[in-house]
C-alpha cells in the first residue's frame, strides 16, 4: 500500500513539476526576445470603453483620472449595467461639468445586470452599428491609469501585426502575497509576448483594433472578457501582447479571505474560457500560440486535480503507516516515507505561511505558486456545482482606498 501510494504520488507530482519547470525555461528563453517599440506614428481614432455597475463610490474620480492630454482626442462610452446607485446621474453631469474632454460621448444603460462581458459584447455590437474603425481602449472604474500609458499603449498600433496591448498592475495592496503572485504572472505574459502573442491581458487597461474581433463570439457566461478579446484578437491573424511599461493602478481587496474570493472568480472565468474556447474556434498553426494556449489549458484545468489526487495519495500514506506503525516498515519503505515527508511538509509550510501573510526567502514563492493551484481547485469545484460568477459583489474596501487614493 504504502509502495503503491509512494510511486502515485512521485508520478503525478512530476506531471505537475516537469511542465512547469520546461516552461519555465522557455520563458527566461523568450523573454530574452526583443519586442520593438514602433518608432512610426498613426492617426487611428480612439474610443474609451469605460464598462459600470454601482459605481458611485469612484465614477467622478476615474472619469477626472481620464481627463488628461491625448495623442488624438477620443470619445467615451460608457456602459452600465444597471445600476441601482447614482453612477448613471454622475456621469451625465460629468460630461455636462467637462464637455471639451473627448470628440464624443455616449451612455448605454442596460435594463438588466447580465455580467460585464454582456455588457462588453454590446457596447462592441454598438460601435460596430457605427460604423467605428479605430481603437478600443477598455478600462474599469477601480482603476487609475498609468502617467502615460495611453499614449504608451495607442503607439503600438503602427505596428500593423499588433492587435491587442495590455498593461502591467502597480497593485497597492497590505498583503505581501499579491505582489509575488503578480511579478510571477506578469513575467510570463511578457514572455509569451515576445515570442507569439499572451492569452491573457488585465482588462482594467488594455487596447484592441476594433474589427480585429467578432462581438458575438464573446461567450457571456464567463467573466474572462479580456482573455476572451486577446485570444480571439491572435486568431485573426494579429498579436496580442503585454507591456511592462504600460500600467495602472488598483488596490487589492484588505483582507485574505477578499483576496480569495477575487482569485477564485478570476480562476473560474479563465478556466470558463480556456475550456470552450478550442471547441469554438480553431487555433493557428503558425507560431507558438497554439501551444501557449494548451500549456495554459493544462496548468489551468488539469493541474489542480493533479495536485488533488496527490493529497490523496500522501493521506493514504499516511493513513497506512498510522494504522502499522513506522517500525514495521521496510528500510527503503522508510526513506522514501520520510523523503515524501519533506517534500510534502515544504509545500504545506510554504502555503499556510503564504496564506497567512509570513514572507519568508524562497517559500513565499512556492507558497504563491501553491496558493494560485488552491483557487484553481476552487474555481473548478465551483463550476462543477453550477455556480457561476460572471456576476460578483463588489470589493467595497477596494473602492474606499481607491476614493482616498
Amino acid at each position: 500500500m504504502l509502495l503503491a501510494s509512494a510511486i502515485a504520488e512521485v508520478i503525478l507530482g512530476s506531471l505537475v513539476a516537469l511542465p512547469l519547470l520546461i516552461y519555465r525555461f522557455k520563458a527566461k528563453r523568450w523573454n530574452r526576445i526583443p519586442l520593438e517599440y514602433p518608432k512610426e506614428t498613426h492617426d487611428s481614432q480612439l474610443v474609451i470603453l469605460l464598462p459600470i455597475w454601482n459605481e458611485a463610490v469612484v465614477i467622478e474620480k476615474k472619469l477626472d483620472d481620464l481627463k488628461r492630454q491625448y495623442l488624438t482626442k477620443p470619445s467615451l462610452l460608457v456602459i452600465d449595467s444597471a445600476s441601482t446607485d447614482d453612477s448613471v446621474a454622475l456621469v451625465k453631469q460629468w460630461i455636462i461639468d467637462n464637455p471639451s474632454v473627448f470628440s464624443a460621448t455616449k451612455v448605454i444603460e442596460m435594463p438588466e445586470r447580465l455580467g460585464k462581458t454582456s455588457a462588453v459584447k454590446l457596447a462592441l455590437e454598438d460601435l460596430t452599428e457605427d460604423s467605428f474603425e479605430g481603437l478600443v481602449m477598455m478600462t474599469d472604474a477601480d482603476a487609475l491609469i498609468g502617467e502615460g500609458t495611453i499614449q504608451r499603449l495607442y503607439g503600438w498600433f503602427a505596428n500593423p501585426s499588433i492587435g491587442a496591448v495590455g498593461s502591467s498592475a502597480n497593485r497597492k495592496t497590505r498583503l505581501h502575497g499579491e505582489t509575488k503572485y503578480r511579478s510571477l504572472y506578469e513575467m510570463l505574459r511578457s514572455a509569451e509576448s515576445k515570442v507569439d502573442s499572451t492569452p491573457f491581458l488585465e482588462g482594467s487597461c488594455m487596447m484592441w483594433r476594433h474589427g480585429s474581433i467578432n462581438p458575438s463570439d464573446l461567450n457571456t457566461d464567463s467573466n474572462a472578457d479580456d482573455a476572451q478579446i486577446a485570444s480571439l484578437v491572435r486568431i485573426s491573424g494579429l498579436r496580442s501582447i503585454f507591456d511592462s511599461e504600460a500600467s495602472f493602478i488598483d488596490f487589492a481587496p484588505t483582507t485574505i479571505e477578499g483576496q480569495s474570493r477575487q482569485k477564485v472568480r478570476r480562476a473560474q472565468g479563465l478556466q470558463n474560457m480556456l475550456s470552450r474556447f478550442p471547441k469554438q474556434h480553431k487555433l493557428p498553426e503558425d507560431g507558438e500560440f497554439a501551444k501557449i494556449f494548451s500549456f495554459q489549458s493544462y496548468i489551468h484545468l488539469t493541474v489542480p486535480l493533479i495536485l488533488f489526487q496527490i493529497a490523496i495519495c500522501a493521506i493514504t500514506r499516511w493513513i497506512y503507516v498510522s494504522i502499522t506503525g513506522i517500525h514495521s516498515l521496510w528500510e527503503y519503505e522508510a526513506l522514501i516515507h520520510a523523503g515524501l515527508t519533506s517534500i510534502e511538509l515544504l509545500i504545506l509550510v510554504s502555503w499556510l505561511t503564504f496564506r497567512n501573510g509570513i514572507k519568508l526567502p524562497f517559500i513565499t514563492t512556492i507558497g504563491a505558486l501553491i496558493t494560485s493551484f488552491e483557487y484553481l481547485f476552487i474555481a473548478r469545484y465551483r463550476s462543477s456545482r453550477g455556480r457561476s460568477s460572471h456576476k460578483w459583489d463588489q470589493h467595497s474596501d477596494v473602492r474606499k482606498l481607491l476614493y482616498k487614493f
